[in-house]
C-alpha cells in the first residue's frame, strides 16, 4: 500500500494541511502511521476518506453531518433511504438559505438604487441601515 505525506494529501485533495490536522484532532480522520522521523504517512483509505470529507464540506454539510455520515459508513449500519433522507434535509436547508440570500440581495439592490452617489455626507444606504425595524424605506 502506498504512503502519502501530509503535503501530498493536501495537494491531491485540495484540503489545507492545517485542516487535515484539524480533521485528525476532531476524529474525522484516523491518526496516520508515522515514519521513523515522525512524519505522518497516510494510506489509500485515508486519502479516499479525505476526498469524501472535502466533497461533503464543498456541498455545505456541517462537520457534525460529515461525522454522522462517516460513522454510518464506518459501522456499515445505514440504508440508502437514511442517506437520502439526510440529503433531502440538507437540500431543504440549502433552499431556505437561497431564499434568504435572494431576499438579502433584493434589499441591497433596492438600497443601492436609492443612492445618487453624491459627494455630500448624506446617504440613503446608511439611513436605511440605521432605521429602526419597520422604518426602513
Amino acid at each position: 500500500m502506498r504512503a502519502y505525506l501530509i503535503g501530498e494529501m493536501s495537494r491531491r485533495t485540495g484540503v489545507n494541511i492545517e485542516t487535515i490536522r484539524y480533521y485528525e484532532r476532531s476524529g474525522l480522520m484516523p491518526a496516520p502511521a508515522r515514519s521513523p522521523g515522525g512524519n505522518r504517512q497516510y494510506n489509500d483509505d485515508q486519502l479516499r476518506r479525505l476526498y469524501f470529507i472535502r466533497r461533503c464540506r464543498d456541498l455545505g454539510f456541517s462537520i457534525a453531518e460529515v461525522r454522522n455520515f462517516l460513522e454510518m459508513v464506518d459501522r456499515r449500519d445505514f440504508t440508502c433511504a437514511e442517506v437520502h433522507a439526510r440529503t433531502r434535509e440538507h437540500i431543504d436547508t440549502a433552499e431556505r438559505k437561497i431564499r434568504d440570500l435572494r431576499k438579502m440581495l433584493s434589499t441591497l439592490k433596492d438600497m443601492a438604487s436609492q443612492c445618487d452617489r453624491g459627494d455630500v455626507p448624506e446617504c440613503p444606504i446608511l439611513d436605511n441601515l440605521y432605521a429602526a425595524e419597520g422604518d426602513a424605506k
